[in-house]
């Protein structure tokens, strides 16, 4: 199967809202793509959609060949990472780094009785090591920075070798070198050919990690552009999201944006 995603006209409505509208939209594997929008635009109604917690009020999401809506979404979680604050908030704060990662093996969070083979803690040691957080592992997550905690977030969200990674805004909250760090691991990972595909959801152009093939726009809960990086990362489609002229532009490997200045008028003579 070539699609690991397909979303063929789903519209979410709440109340008389509708959140997302006829969104057609198709992830083949290998692809790594960025979603991009102003806030309320719809982003994590859609990724909700997309890790199968949403069904939509009407037309028809797929996640790697499972129908959302009749599916037992326990199915999908080995097949599905998911790195988001909402995943976050429910990892206990007592719990270790390496427990905290390992857990993701059964699709919980913090121990039980479950028990654990040489299999899943020499995964659980390579993702952590991979990740920058070897030193970590023995100390408890409510002792970690925020970008330490992120970098947690996604190892967990990888621990079962998924087929798709969604990562919900997973440079929110960090400083510049919290955020060139994880851009940085973000690139090679999706540099990997043996990575999942890949959807990143983020607020800055400049978080986007060098090696991500696709981008989607997204406004008002509709697609406003999607295509390859270059054609939809530009001034045109940019500011046609948001509402405002934008000028992008692309430099050794990565993306920035700001706001065109006004004209001025000229000055009137004395």
């Amino acid at each position: 199967m070539s699609q690991v995603l397909e979303l063929s006209d789903v519209t979410v409505r709440r109340g008389g809202t509708e959140i997302l509208s006829h969104v057609s939209w198709q992830v083949s594997r290998g692809q790594r793509w960025v979603i991009m929008g102003a806030n309320g635009a719809g982003k994590t109604t859609l990724m909700q959609v997309c890790s199968g917690y949403m069904h939509p009020t009407s037309g028809q999401a797929s996640i790697l060949g499972y129908q959302v809506g009749k599916t037992d979404m326990r199915e999908l979680r080995t097949l599905v990472g998911i790195s988001s604050a909402a995943v976050a908030a429910l990892l206990p704060a007592s719990e270790t780094v390496f427990d905290s990662v390992q857990t993701a093996a059964y699709g919980i969070t913090g121990r039980w009785r479950e028990r654990y083979d040489e299999v899943d803690r020499s995964r659980a040691h390579e993702l952590i090591s991979a990740w920058g957080l070897l030193t970590l592992a023995n100390r408890r997550i409510g002792n970690l920075s925020e970008g330490e905690r992120k970098r947690v977030s996604i190892a967990r969200a990888l621990m079962c070798d998924p087929e798709l990674l969604i990562l919900d805004e997973p440079a929110a909250g960090l400083d510049v070198g919290g955020r060139e760090d994880l851009v940085a691991r973000l690139a090679i990972l999706a540099g990997d050919q043996a990575s999942p595909s890949l959807v990143l959801v983020t607020h800055h152009v400049e978080e986007i990690p060098p090696n991500f093939t696709h981008a989607l726009l997204i406004k008002s809960g509709q697609i406003c552009a999607m295509g390859e990086v270059p054609e939809v990362i530009s001034s045109e489609p940019m500011s046609q999201a948001f509402d405002m002229p934008l000028v992008v532009e692309y430099s050794d490997g990565r993306w920035y944006a700001q706001g065109k200045s006004p004209s001025r008028g000229r000055r009137a003579k004395d």
